[in-house]
């Protein structure tokens, strides 16, 4: 093994070393509020980091910064689509570990649940074989108010599909023939769709792999198909590239997110989702706490020791 082999394989293992940091930081970050996040970031940064010499992309005071004032306007946009009753669907697709799941959590962190769902489907079953190939798709369309995000779409037909020759070439011909009809009729519903590509690397798409492969919480991350996605790297492309040149309509674009920096990427893509869907405030009345009503002769029953959870922390 030569100098430049082992220099390649430590840059390497430190830099998975870096990312895994990066992502209990940010699963932390999932659970904590903005002023003691704020506050624990702070004192972090002054310390020096073993990771720093990796290359830091955003520092993160920057970026959490950027991602709470985009989060909050988030919510904006979520009471500007429940007031006036606008149906919008966000498709999000790119190879395995692009950073799909990564700013769909970060955009759906703040919302309402039931305003903003993940619509991420399974392989379809015997059943939906059967059925016109949109169908199990359309069951997942949004009604007046609600913004639906798409991990992954029908455009499983035009990637997963073909390069693992789950469809022939009559299915792919007759998706490339159709899929311009059916989103025009989409948009021509009044259904606001917009369609992000995350681009990566294929060095990015290996780095990301070994995390996972080295990460327990995220092992489940890589299924069979991931693996043999990564051997058919070259096949993806052409699909992508066939897919683009295919389906990018006038009605509804393409948007390719350059994805190698997972940090830019999140905060470039939820900027461009707002900047496509014209919003302002909605006046809300304000919100007063009512006194809580009290009766002199209610007496609160007891609860058996036993029903608890054990107080372990």
């Amino acid at each position: 093994m030569t100098t430049k082999d082992s220099d390649e394989i430590l840059r390497r293992a430190r830099r998975i070393a870096a990312e895994m940091r990066d992502s209990i930081d940010e699963e932390l970050e999932m659970e904590l509020d903005d002023g003691r996040l704020a506050a624990l970031l702070t004192a972090t940064e002054q310390e020096s980091r073993p990771d720093d010499a990796v290359g830091e992309t955003l520092d993160r005071p920057t970026y959490f910064k950027e991602l709470f004032h985009l989060q909050r306007e988030l919510v904006r946009l979520q009471d500007w689509v429940v007031a006036n009753k606008l149906k919008v669907v966000v498709i999000f697709e790119g190879r395995d570990a692009a950073g799909k799941g990564g700013v769909i959590k970060r955009i759906t962190q703040r919302l309402n649940p039931r305003v903003c769902r993940v619509a991420a489907l399974p392989a379809p079953n015997e059943r939906e074989r059967t059925q016109w190939y949109f169908q199990r798709y359309v069951e997942h369309l949004p009604a007046a108010g609600e913004i639906v995000l798409f991990d992954r779409s029908w455009y499983n037909r035009a990637g997963v599909e073909r390069v693992m020759g789950f469809c022939t070439d009559g299915d792919l011909e007759e998706f490339y023939r159709t899929v311009p009809a059916f989103e025009n009729m989409l948009v021509g519903s009044g259904i606001v769709l917009l369609k992000y590509w995350f681009s990566i690397t294929d060095e990015e798409q290996y780095m990301r792999f070994q995390m996972r492969i080295r990460d327990p919480i995220k092992q489940w991350k890589l299924s069979p198909m991931d693996l043999e996605s990564r051997r058919r790297w070259e096949q993806y492309t052409k699909a992508k590239e066939m897919m683009l040149e295919r389906t990018h309509i006038p009605e509804a674009p393409w948007w390719v997110v350059e994805a190698v920096d997972r940090k830019r990427a999140r905060l470039n893509c939820i900027t461009h989702l707002l900047s496509s869907i014209p919003y302002g405030d909605v006046q809300h009345k304000p919100v007063k706490l009512p006194k809580r009503v009290r009766h002199l002769n209610y007496i609160r029953g007891p609860v058996p020791r036993d029903m608890y959870v054990p107080a372990i922390y």
